[in-house]
């Protein structure tokens, strides 16, 4: 069983077996129709002959004075007319008006002693039939008759020439005998032609298993080797998985180790706490505040790791407006006590990012509470499509940042006011996932004279 599904699910075993099949049905009914064609040609030429005897035979007919038909046999060129059972014969028929008549009236010396049997049958004057039938030593023949009426006798007259047929026949024989060793030897040759092409069709198969194989124990990181035209989109679909595994291989090592730095300097300020003598109430602080940076890190490195392994994932869309207007709400209530002014002053109809919504929301949400930090009254939020972009931008009327400072602020742990609240991660953060998503953020001056930070993401139709 396991052996037939196997071969059922063989690629060889289906490209040979429709082969072989297309070739056996080929070779057959081209064996057929030659040797048919052959027949039928065998047969007309010998009844071409018959034909032209009777024809011979229909001129030397004569009617004597009594109305008695007469043939002068040494008037006939064929010697074979006068040899007994030689295989070529004739014989005259008299037929009445009730289509019975006198069997061989006449007859060739060369059927001795038999005669010819014919079924009765209506001809037309002058109008030949060809029939077969049996005749001396039960031999095959074919026979030709026409009927002959003469204007002075009211009897009418069926001559009949006959050939025996073994020797057509057996050249009938010997032709489909030749044909079938012809076509049995291009069988093999075709057959052998097949196993050479599959052979050489899948050659291709054997290298890219060759090549497999190579990866799979480490020597190789990709596909490698020339491949036919039809194949290499396969291979190049394989390689990128490949390159997109090792990239994402690479990019959890980076952030398992770039985590476990960043959760050593807590742990080292929690275990110095511990053995200080400190009070506890400064005590709790310090764990508080540790513990809330380790858990900033953990988010930043759990955002990256979900947008790694969704960024490119089909069909993610995500309405900006719902978006937008829920984190501006949220705002609102987070820094209540500072009576700041947000504002959505822009949003294009029907934008959408082509991304997951807790990404969208984890960016603009960082954004939004950096700008309330550092906003004296007012902070707006535009957002339009710029092309197949969707370009987002937060300001506010804080003191913004100057231009040589910019780049730092978006490094992971920076921040320009010690007295401000934050870990520093938050413009790392969207920093770290714009990039994710092939966009890209941009720091400037406001027109409310505070930081302008611009973002493109892709964006979905």
């Amino acid at each position: 069983m396991f052996t037939t599904r196997r071969w059922a699910h063989s690629l060889r075993f289906r490209l040979l077996a429709a082969t072989l099949v297309a070739l056996v049905l080929a070779l057959v009914l081209a064996g057929v129709l030659l040797a048919s064609l052959f027949r039928e040609h065998v047969m007309r030429q010998f009844e071409t002959v018959l034909t032209q005897q009777l024809d011979q035979l229909t001129a030397r007919l004569e009617f004597d004075a009594a109305g008695q038909p007469l043939i002068d046999a040494t008037r006939l060129s064929d010697p074979r007319w006068q040899k007994p059972y030689s295989g070529l014969y004739w014989q005259l028929d008299r037929i009445d008006a009730d289509n019975a008549g006198q069997s061989a009236a006449l007859r060739s010396r060369s059927l001795w002693d038999a005669a010819l049997t014919l079924p009765r049958d209506a001809l037309a004057n002058g109008a030949v039939h060809v029939h077969e039938g049996r005749g001396p030593n039960d031999a095959p023949l074919m026979m030709v008759e026409r009927t002959v009426h003469t204007a002075e006798q009211p009897e009418a007259w069926r001559l009949i020439v006959a050939g025996d047929m073994q020797e057509a026949t057996g050249a009938v024989a010997r032709f489909t005998g030749v044909l079938a060793a012809s076509l049995l030897a291009l069988g093999v040759l075709l057959v052998l032609a097949a196993l050479a092409q599959v052979a050489v069709g899948l050659a291709p198969l054997h290298a890219m298993h060759r090549a497999l194989a190579q990866v799979q124990e480490g020597r190789s990181p990709r596909l490698q080797g020339r491949f036919p035209t039809e194949v290499q989109p396969l291979i190049d679909g394989f390689n990128g998985v490949l390159d997109r595994n090792a990239e994402v291989v690479a990019r959890a090592r980076t952030q398992a180790g770039n985590l476990a730095h960043a959760l050593k300097t807590p742990l080292a300020v929690l275990a110095q706490a511990a053995d200080s003598d400190g009070p506890r109430d400064e005590l709790a602080l310090r764990v508080r505040e540790q513990v809330a940076l380790s858990r900033r890190h953990i988010d930043w490195h759990l955002a990256r790791a979900r947008v790694a392994a969704t960024q490119r994932l089909p069909g993610q869309r995500t309405p900006l407006a719902p978006v937008l207007s829920g984190l501006i709400r949220v705002m609102d209530r987070v820094h209540a006590e500072r009576q700041l002014d947000l504002h959505l002053v822009e949003l294009a109809p029907n934008l959408a990012f082509a991304g997951e919504e807790q990404d969208l929301q984890e960016m603009m949400g960082n954004l939004l509470d950096n700008a309330c930090l550092w906003a004296r009254q007012r902070v707006e939020v535009l957002a339009r499509r710029d092309g197949d972009r969707v370009r987002i931008t937060v300001e506010d009327d804080g003191p913004g940042i100057a231009p040589e400072q910019r780049d730092a602020v978006l490094a992971r742990g920076v921040r320009l006011d010690e007295a401000t609240p934050g870990s520093g991660l938050g413009l790392a953060i969207v920093a770290d996932l714009v990039a994710l998503y092939q966009g890209n953020i941009a720091l400037d001056t406001a027109a409310l004279g505070g930081l302008r930070v611009s973002i493109s993401l892709p964006a979905s139709p």
